[in-house]
């Protein structure tokens, strides 16, 4: 394995995207390997990927489950899958092109420049959302801002998915000891992090909604998050 850079993208009946995503990736400057956590897509997103690995030989990789696990339980699986493997950087990037593949680049050089992990933010100076209502906008920071003060966390993106991490913040975190596997997965992420006193740095960003496909946020994952914040301030990580 020549590559260094990992991107693992959980994936649930994204046939609309998966190829698009692959090639994009696949063009970067820097050899990333792409590795695509299916859960079981009715839709056939897992023989679009297989159907692409002939193609991108030793560069993609699959990983299929049986059934919606959460998405939480996705990257645990790919980190593992990373780790085993000797990855340096370790990404996490949804399939929806709502993260954009050229900032893979930007994450990257952050970590080699110090970051332990990097966090592409569209809170910070720079940073921004397209496409989004006024309501959704207002949700999204004001869930970001609870977290920060329940926390204690100086991260302005606390809910953020797009990330990369180094090695070895990776390998000091018990992965059975995660509690959360949904929306909540990705703050607990970060707190963990935080508490193990690694750098945190965060990127600037323009996220943009899916076009393609169906959302998988949902009422339950959001209060998952919200409950979940709380359970986080009075745990002992």
């Amino acid at each position: 394995m020549s590559a260094d850079s990992l991107v693992i993208v959980p994936t649930y009946n994204e046939k609309g995207n998966i190829e698009n995503i692959t090639r994009k990736v696949m063009s970067l400057q820097g050899n990333f390997h792409l590795l695509v956590i299916d859960d079981g897509s009715p839709d056939g997103t897992a023989d679009i990927v297989k159907s692409l690995m002939k193609e991108f030989d030793g560069r993609l990789f699959i990983v299929e489950r049986k059934g919606k696990l959460g998405l939480g339980t996705a990257y645990i699986a790919g980190f593992r899958w990373a780790l085993e493997r000797g990855y340096e950087y370790i990404f996490e990037m949804d399939a929806d092109f709502s993260h954009n593949p050229d900032d893979l680049i930007r994450l990257k050089e952050a970590c080699v420049k110090g970051a332990d992990l990097a966090i592409g933010s569209r809170y910070v100076k720079g940073g921004k959302i397209s496409k989004w209502d006024s309501q959704r906008l207002v949700m999204s920071y004001l869930a970001s801002l609870y977290v920060r003060v329940v926390l204690w966390i100086n991260v302005k993106d606390t809910t953020a998915g797009f990330k990369c991490y180094r090695r070895r913040v990776l390998e000091s975190i018990h992965f059975d000891d995660i509690r959360f596997i949904g929306y909540a997965f990705q703050i607990e992420m970060k707190y963990r992090t935080h508490k193990k006193g690694f750098k945190i740095v965060e990127v600037p960003i323009t996220f943009t909604d899916r076009e393609v496909g169906v959302s998988k946020m949902s009422t339950k994952i959001f209060k998952e998050a919200i409950w979940g914040v709380l359970q986080m301030r009075f745990f002992k990580y």
